[in-house]
């Protein structure tokens, strides 16, 4: 289960880092600010309020069933599989919001529109960081 927790850990950072290198891509490489379709950010928006409803229902159904199930029963291969699938799950989402962030910055929106999804993906993802102890509190 260590090894589960400090790969998990690892990802999370990987992600967190591979972030940061995409608000700095995105402002080093991305065409002018200009006239860009509303219609893709209002889709992109909907899209992140869909993808962070998604997370909290991941994180209900996969990942505390699991860690609570770690707890009673550590040496269960499923509940780690469950738990470890939740979180890789939950860390792509997180991504994805960034990701949006990217695109619309490469499709020339201006900073301060994609900062708020580089901004979520990132706090999501420092918030959603792996632990068992979270199971434990919340029964």
């Amino acid at each position: 289960m260590l090894k589960a927790l400090s790969t998990l850990r690892l990802v999370q950072w990987s992600l967190l880092g591979s972030i940061l290198v995409g608000v700095v891509a995105g402002e080093l490489l991305s065409a002018r600010p200009g006239r860009i379709d509303q219609t893709l950010s209002y889709i992109f928006s909907s899209l992140a309020v869909g993808v962070v409803g998604t997370i909290f229902v991941i994180r209900r159904t996969l990942v505390l069933p699991a860690a609570n199930s770690l707890l009673a029963h550590p040496e269960d291969s499923l509940s780690l599989n469950h738990w470890k699938t939740g979180y890789l799950a939950t860390y792509a989402l997180c991504d994805a919001l960034a990701l949006f962030g990217l695109v619309l910055r490469f499709r020339g929106s201006g900073l301060q529109q994609s900062l708020l999804f580089y901004v979520g993906g990132f706090v999501l993802l420092m918030f959603f960081r792996p632990s068992l102890g979270a199971a434990a509190s919340s029964r």
